[in-house]
């Protein structure tokens, strides 16, 4: 998801191993994710907490996701995983498993009920990239990240506090601006992501369906 931006709190599922990790988010760290290949091609499953723990080398394994968080960075909308032990969410047909678990997550951490969203008419399905930060040494990120896009709908926000310290909707015209003066570090994930491609998808909003491309995984590796 590209809109609206938000800001994480520290409190935030991957945190920085100096900060505490408080009930709710210590238990997701259970969940099940999806091991891929560079190829996004499912290799196994593994825990959250291992997905995202930065091994002596600096190796961390490679998993599925759609974008990414880290806390009290300004960052897109919404960021997580499908996870394995939700079958529906391993459905690879059009990126469904992908969207069935952005629209479960949207309701989470920003409040949209899931009625209101429709993946397989209103979550566009855009692109994939690969994409590591090694974070702070102890957590960092691996993923296979699915970039999905939400047009044409007025969603009413109640960001979960436990995730989100803050979410707003920022037009196209003050964005440049914004990001210049932005009031906090940003995720290394949305700072490439605005470099490359970012722009240039919300230019074309309108035709935004050219810029598909299901078979290309973007190389963000840095």
């Amino acid at each position: 998801m590209m809109v609206p931006l938000r800001n994480f709190i520290a409190r935030a599922t991957r945190c920085y191993s100096k900060l505490a990790v408080n009930p709710v988010q210590e238990a997701s760290l259970s969940e099940t994710c999806i091991l891929v290949d560079t190829n996004d091609k499912v290799v196994g499953q593994a825990s959250k907490k291992y997905c995202h723990s930065v091994g002596p080398n600096g190796e961390i394994p490679l998993h599925r996701a759609f974008s990414i968080t880290f806390p009290s960075h300004i960052t897109n909308a919404c960021c997580s995983h499908p996870l394995y032990d939700y079958v529906e969410e391993r459905d690879e047909c059009d990126a469904l498993g992908i969207k069935l678990a952005a629209r479960r997550r949207l309701e989470y951490e920003l409040g949209i009920p899931k009625s209101l969203i429709d993946p397989t008419k209103d979550i566009l399905y855009l692109t994939r990239v690969l994409y590591k930060d090694v974070g702070d040494g102890v957590w960092g990120e691996h993923e296979v990240d699915y970039i999905l896009f939400i047009v044409g709908k007025d969603l009413p926000l109640r960001p979960n506090p436990e995730e989100v310290s803050d979410a707003w909707y920022l037009p196209r015209d003050s964005f440049d601006r914004y990001m210049t003066n932005a009031p906090g570090p940003v995720t290394p994930w949305f700072a490439l992501i605005t470099r490359s491609h970012l722009r240039t998808w919300w230019d074309n909003l309108a035709k935004i369906n050219a810029h598909q491309d299901h078979k290309t995984i973007l190389n963000f590796y840095t």
